[in-house]
């Protein structure tokens, strides 16, 4: 694919092509990490200021911006140093003043000379009985009141940009933005009755009101759209790459798996049998499969995954299953050792841990195919590694794994199928920002037998009534996290509120009853508190949200969170699914700090009333928007000039689907509506994208 289209150069020179922009003004503006005209032209306007004019102030409601013509009457400079310079000024009906700080007396006598017409426009504020216009953000004689625009746009800014300069370089951005062919679906742009892209760029720099800021302006929705639509075409791309480089064909013949299902003590749910089914299909298809397996806390992921693992095995081949860490490896491992027995399949665990001839003696083993299912850490990709017929690679909890990671996965060159698993509950607006390029198999269902978690909001006043529910629970024999907040600020903080909390534990509950693990201490350390706790030689673990992924503790029927009300509602829900994994009723106790804000009770309330993550990762969504929810930094979520994740989730569905639509008929992006694509992902700087067409 050729370079950058022509007709998009202007928008891409420098800031100091714009007018009234000097190297100034550009330099505060690439601090916003705006860098071009066509940034300018991205970065909307978020408010709209009513500038129509009146002939009166009388009958306003204060304080109100109004627009009106006046005369000029008497200036009245300050008495003392620093006072205001007040000037009196009347219209058609009332008279009122114009409020200056730090004036120069020659500078005002010259725009408002006495006895002489000006239109001026501003805040008008009641004070101490009369009206005051302080700083007017016009005053102009009247035949140039034209250039006040009857709706002025609000750009947001940063110090040192006015306004005016904003509203300028807009103006100078928008007049090079070309007439682009149309790269949305006709019958969508038709049903939503949307403009083109000049069209809805210059609206959207022009709003007429309230409204016309709204993301649901067809203007902004089209603009939104465009944005998403770049993102999913550059997913649709990196999905065909991998798709491309073709995947093994594994066929099971269910022997194996007959084998665990018969002698499982349940049967699957529909949502198990459906994801294992769609597992097994893709990895008896010629494409590579790249899948996402969405489940809630205690939906059943570890069976599918077994189930899937199996195929491989079945198919004459091995599988891997990759945890972020050392103590979720070895989870994982206890979680599918009963099934291995039941299918008999060698299982065996591979982490940093292992050295010298044991190590070796592993490597061995895997090489000649006598291991066929590995578990392990990230160390099971290092360079000395290597598989005897690798088929499948499944990879837990996949925050820290983005779509670069999972490319690396495909260039190991083995046509390994991936299956991706998050016990994160994510709404479908996000999963398709963050894994559009992944087909999603979804765990709606909990399995029979899982008990309810009760749930109870407490304020921390009742500490006392806590901690002698849990000495009745540790009498008979029960297991307790109590969670710390971390306090992201100090690292220090954090701590001592979790050893504080220890301390007075341990003083009240006794010695060697509780257990304490934080971030900042060693590894091994947390390893053997962890273990401790796990092998039920501690009553209590004190801990900060360490433990929140992955940990399975039979035994722990109570989780203490206090300040509940300074964590995510996806955490809490996390946080929450740790215990109620055994045969024993199990209680979770959020306790706040009061007083509690609206939003605080409204969030802990959900929690309180559902154990759906789904439907709580939607509120929480809602609520804290799409940054917070997935922590932006590290979330692989892109940054959106325009689209509002939140409240346009709609449209990230459709722009998915239209993306796939679009290459399934235009592979090479070579038709009308496919340069018209190719010019959007060089508007939108889909770099990356741009790449995969030139070699696909």
């Amino acid at each position: 694919m050729s370079g950058r289209p022509e007709q998009l150069f202007p928008l891409f020179a420098g800031l100091e092509t714009l007018d009234g922009v000097g190297p100034k003004t550009a330099q505060l503006l690439s601090q916003m990490d705006i860098e071009t005209p066509r940034d300018v032209a991205f970065s909307l306007p978020y408010a709209v200021v009513d500038r129509r004019r009146r002939d009166t102030i009388r009958g306003a409601d204060f304080p109100t911006m109004l627009t009106v013509e006046v005369t000029i009457g008497a200036h009245h400079p300050p008495r003392n140093k620093g006072g205001a310079y007040r000037v009196d000024v009347e219209d058609m009906e009332e008279e009122f003043q114009l409020v200056f700080f730090h004036a120069r007396s020659e500078y005002l006598n010259r725009i408002l000379p006495s006895g002489e017409k000006r239109v001026i426009s501003g805040k008008l504020e009641l004070f101490d009985g009369t009206a005051q216009m302080v700083h007017p953000d016009h005053m102009l004689p009247v035949q140039e009141a034209g250039d006040i625009p009857e709706f002025e746009p609000v750009y947001h800014l940063t110090q040192g940009v006015t306004q005016k300069t904003a509203y300028k370089a807009a103006r100078s951005a928008l007049a090079r933005a070309p007439d682009l062919s149309e790269w949305i679906d006709p019958s969508q742009v038709a049903q939503e009755n949307w403009p083109t892209w000049h069209e809805a760029m210059l609206a959207a720099h022009e709003p007429m009101g309230l409204d016309d800021v709204s993301p649901f302006a067809p203007s902004r929705a089209r603009l939104a759209y465009d944005e998403l639509m770049a993102h999913q075409l550059t997913l649709a791309l990196a999905r065909r790459r991998e798709r491309k480089a073709r995947g093994i064909v594994s066929v099971g013949d269910g022997r194996l798996q007959s084998q665990v299902l018969t002698s499982l003590p349940y049967r699957p749910t529909n949502a198990q049998a459906r994801a294992i089914e769609e597992i097994a299909a893709d990895m008896a298809g010629e494409m590579r499969m790249n899948r996402l397996l969405q489940g809630d806390v205690g939906s059943g992921k570890t069976l599918v995954a077994f189930m899937s693992l199996l195929v491989a095995v079945e198919a004459g081949g091995q599988g891997v299953m990759m945890a972020p860490t050392e103590i979720l490896a070895r989870q994982h491992l206890e979680g599918l050792r009963p099934l291995a027995e039941d299918a008999g399949v060698v299982l065996d665990l591979l982490t940093g841990r292992d050295k010298g001839s044991e190590r070796k003696a592993k490597l061995a083993a895997l090489a000649r195919g006598d291991i066929h299912i590995l578990v392990g850490t990230h160390a099971v990709f290092q360079s000395d590694v290597a598989f005897h017929d690798l088929r499948l690679v499944i990879v837990d909890e996949q925050h820290r794994f983005g779509v670069r990671q999972r490319m690396e996965l495909a260039e190991k060159g083995m046509g390994a199928d991936v299956l991706v698993m998050t016990a994160t509950p994510i709404p479908r607006s996000l999963s398709l920002a963050q894994y559009g390029d992944m087909d999603v198999s979804v765990l709606d269902e909990k399995p029979a037998g899982r008990k309810p978690i009760k749930t109870a909001v407490i304020s921390t006043q009742r500490m006392e009534d806590v901690v002698d529910h849990l000495r009745k629970a540790i009498h008979d024999g029960r297991q307790c996290y109590w969670v710390c907040p971390l306090v992201e600020e100090s690292e220090l903080v954090d701590l001592t509120a979790a050893e504080e909390r220890f301390k007075r534990l341990r003083a009240i509950l006794g010695d060697g009853v509780v257990g304490l693990v934080h971030g900042q201490m060693p590894a091994a350390e947390k390893d053997a508190a962890m273990a401790a706790f796990q092998a039920g030689e501690t009553s209590v673990l004190v801990a900060t949200t360490v433990i929140e992924v992955g940990v399975n503790v039979p035994n722990a029927t109570i989780m203490v969170i206090e300040r509940a009300e300074i964590f995510g509602l996806a955490q809490l829900h996390q946080l929450r699914g740790r215990v109620g994994r055994g045969e024993a009723a199990s209680t979770c106790l959020l306790m706040y700090q009061p007083p509690l804000s609206e939003n605080g009770r409204k969030r802990l309330e959900v929690l309180r009333e559902t154990e759906d993550g789904f439907q709580i990762s939607e509120t929480d969504l809602q609520m804290r928007g799409a940054g917070d929810l997935i922590g932006t930094a590290q979330s692989g979520l892109p940054k959106f000039r325009i689209a509002d994740l939140e409240r346009q989730a709609g449209l990230m569905a459709i722009a998915q689907s239209d993306a796939r639509a679009l290459l399934t008929a235009d592979p090479d992006l070579s038709s009308e509506r496919g340069r018209a694509a190719r010019a959007l992902l060089w508007l939108m700087k889909q770099d990356q994208a741009i790449k995969l067409i030139s070699v696909g």
